[in-house]
């Protein structure tokens, strides 16, 4: 099967290393891809978010399945491109994928399917969202209603700031405060039938102990040992299936990933919100610990072909991942710093690096080119000693300002002992 997978971050490095190890995979291609992706298969460069672009690619490498990292191209109609020109893509079309680019219209979906959900209100004034910041009351939530790279969501107890953050995004989706802890599942869907990933929990605060501003995601650990043993089954039951139903039933069938973000609060599991792509980093703990081959798994979705049934196989232990973010990142990123020690992460036994946000600089040697920059992936018989390969491994890399979270699934290690 020959593969090419769309985007240039590290979900995308996560992606193109599990797909290299399919041994059906028998050519790789990345489009931008990242220097960590171009030593597993060809780079090319692309803009991904141009359907016409995609698809010439797409023919001219004679691809069998492209993979749609981002949500951009989503949202820009590379899914309808790929399947109008008869290309299997894992992805769903423009219209499946305002699940995650319309927070209104994910709320729309989940009232017709019955979700369990925050209670909300959609504004588009000053006025509105006056009135729904005082009937929830703090701790408020601002959503921007459109696509916002994972960082178009405020939480806060200042009044001041949350009117601030919607004027500034104009339609917002404003609801309630969901107590409990956050879990990350994604389930690779086919239009009709849906199998589940792992669940995972993922760090958006930049800092350690959740302080400091939401970013992409800092980190993050599967498996979960302090989750519910029922936990998956239910969220298959009362988010996923229902969900997947009322898109078909809207003549938007659901092909691709479907990452539910949710919350398990005192009153049960809510979504938080859906996300029409892999989450990134979860992705790449989730993909480190998948034994089943990915290539055959999301080429049966694209394809419409995937067996309800279908029980993968993961691997034992656990995996931690921890991102090395740019000086001033989430803010302003400073880009172009050299990176360096890479060669000696590589020797720490169960570890490894993923590109994020890198680039070639004009020396020749690497440079940082994003705010997120890498994902160091530790892996073990538990999360205990997965965390300490990660840590272990970025200790040995060096880039001028960066910084990271040192309590990457520190909690959880300590509740499993």
């Amino acid at each position: 099967m020959r593969v090419l997978v769309l985007g240039s971050g590290g979900r995308e490095h996560a992606l193109a290393r599990a797909l290299s190890l399919d041994p059906a995979v028998t050519a790789l291609h990345c489009a931008p891809g990242n220097p960590g992706t171009a030593a597993l298969g060809d780079n090319h460069a692309l803009n991904a978010t141009d359907p016409a672009a995609v698809v010439e690619l797409a023919r001219r490498l004679q691809a069998e399945l492209v993979v749609v990292g981002p949500e951009a191209p989503l949202m820009a109609g590379v899914g309808d491109a790929l399947r109008e020109a008869g290309i299997p893509c894992f992805g769903p079309d423009r219209a499946a994928a305002r699940i995650e680019g319309s927070k209104a219209f994910a709320k729309e979906v989940m009232a017709a399917a019955g979700v369990p959900t925050a209670a909300s209100h959609v504004c588009e004034s000053a006025q509105q969202a006056e009135a729904a910041l005082d009937a929830f009351g703090p701790p408020y939530v601002v959503k921007d209603d459109g696509l916002a790279a994972g960082k178009g969501v405020v939480v806060t107890e200042d009044r001041d700031e949350a009117l601030r953050h919607a004027a500034a995004c104009g339609r917002v989706v404003i609801e309630e405060f969901l107590d409990g802890p956050e879990v990350s599942l994604f389930a690779l869907c086919d239009g009709r039938n849906a199998v589940p990933l792992l669940p995972a929990q993922d760090f958006k605060r930049a800092y350690d102990g959740g302080k400091g501003p939401n970013t992409g995601g800092m980190g993050a650990y599967t498996p979960l040992p302090w989750a519910p043993a029922d936990l998956v089954d239910e969220v298959m039951d009362a988010v996923v299936r229902p969900t997947v139903t009322e898109l078909r039933r809207r003549e938007t069938p659901y092909v691709g990933v479907l990452y539910a973000g949710l919350a398990l609060t005192s009153k049960g599991v809510r979504v938080v919100e859906f996300n029409a792509r892999f989450g990134d980093p979860e992705t790449q703990v989730v993909l480190d610990r998948l034994a089943t081959p990915l290539g055959g798994l999301l080429q049966a979705c694209a394809t419409g072909g995937l067996d309800p049934a279908t029980r993968l196989e993961w691997r034992p232990g656990a995996a931690v991942t921890v991102v090395l973010a740019a000086e001033n990142y989430p803010a302003s990123p400073a880009k172009g710093d050299a990176i360096t020690g890479l060669e000696e992460a590589a020797q720490v036994p169960d570890a490894y690096v993923l590109h994020a946000g890198t680039a070639v600089g004009p020396d020749g040697g690497l440079v940082s080119a994003g705010g997120r920059v890498l994902n160091v992936v530790g892996t073990g018989a538990d999360l205990t000693r997965a965390r300490e390969r990660a840590y272990e491994a970025l200790g040995r890399i060096g880039l001028r300002g960066s910084h990271h979270r040192t309590d990457i699934a520190l909690q959880a290690a300590a509740q499993s002992g």
